[in-house]
């Protein structure tokens, strides 16, 4: 029996339903109903009531959660030790816009943690980062999490949202997303990408008829060309600093703003590479600082 396995059933009495404790676990609710069954299988009694219309815990899977907590505890703590030595170098696919807020943090955290860890980074899109690390030739990338079609075979570990706002040149008054939209070229980021369909998606929902003007796949350019006062356009601003550049006024979309959920992909086999497990402790420590 895998120990993840128990860990699943923690999340489960824990989380209450089997679909929250997939999402801790990012498994789909089918896998965890699988290792559950698996489970009882091993133990030999059932481990949830399924009378109504929520499965429950029985007493026995409580016994089973509490005889195996202490001990995954231990290996947990064990396997986090930095006096287990990590080394070797792991190749990290990173989509171009985030590189300038994850790459320094999280190397020098891995630099001060895990000197005999090299990372080598590539630059790409999100899309093809997946196709590299699918066929082994990274061994893992920062990506824009498609909204659909997430690859079963990958292991997909949330590190951070990014809220898409609007941009307007630096000089226009107080306005709406949808004013400014109908006063101005609409600058298209590339339709090609997970953020430039997210934003092509809100633009069509409130003007429906609007085509761009000029399409780029850099959104320091797209930043440039809406101070100049070329027009506006729908971006994530991984990097704010840009805006000191080049001024821009930025537009909240509200509750209909497209957002981006940023995750950490890797593959299911190499889920317990030291390797990774020590890059997922640098990446979510430069992303997500608040959960530490």
């Amino acid at each position: 029996m895998k120990l993840e396995t128990f860990a699943t059933l923690a999340a489960v009495i824990e989380e209450g339903s089997f679909a929250a404790a997939a999402a801790t676990m990012h498994l789909t609710p089918s896998a965890v109903s699988m290792q559950m069954k698996q489970l009882e299988q091993y133990v030999g009694q059932p481990l949830f009531d399924r009378s109504g219309l929520q499965v429950r815990p029985t007493a026995v899977a409580h016994e089973v959660a509490a005889a195996m907590e202490g001990g995954l505890r231990y290996l947990h703590a064990l396997r986090r030790r930095v006096s287990v030595a990590v080394e070797g170098s792991v190749r990290l696919g990173v989509i171009e816009s985030i590189q300038p807020v994850l790459l320094p943090g999280t190397l020098r955290h891995l630099r001060d943690h895990y000197p005999k860890l090299r990372v080598l980074p590539v630059r790409g899109r999100s899309a093809g980062l997946l196709d590299l690390v699918k066929a082994g030739q990274l061994d893992a990338a920062v990506v824009a999490r498609p909204e659909a079609g997430r690859v079963a075979s990958l292991r997909w570990h949330p590190v951070g949202t990014r809220e898409m706002v609007l941009i307007a040149p630096p000089d226009v008054g107080e306005a709406s997303a949808a004013d400014l939209l109908a006063r101005y070229d609409w600058i298209r980021y590339d339709r090609a990408t997970v953020t430039g369909a997210m934003a092509a998606r809100y633009v069509h929902g409130v003007m429906p008829e609007k085509r761009s003007a000029m399409e780029f796949d850099s959104v320091i350019a797209i930043v440039a060309m809406v101070s100049a006062g070329l027009g506006v356009s729908v971006v994530q601003l991984m990097d704010p600093t840009v805006c000191d550049r080049y001024p821009v006024r930025r537009v909240r979309l509200g509750a209909d703003a497209p957002t981006l959920q940023i995750s950490l992909v890797s593959r299911k086999a190499d889920e317990d590479s030291r390797v990774l497990q020590a890059l997922t402790e640098a990446v979510e420590r430069t992303l997500l600082p608040g959960i530490h």
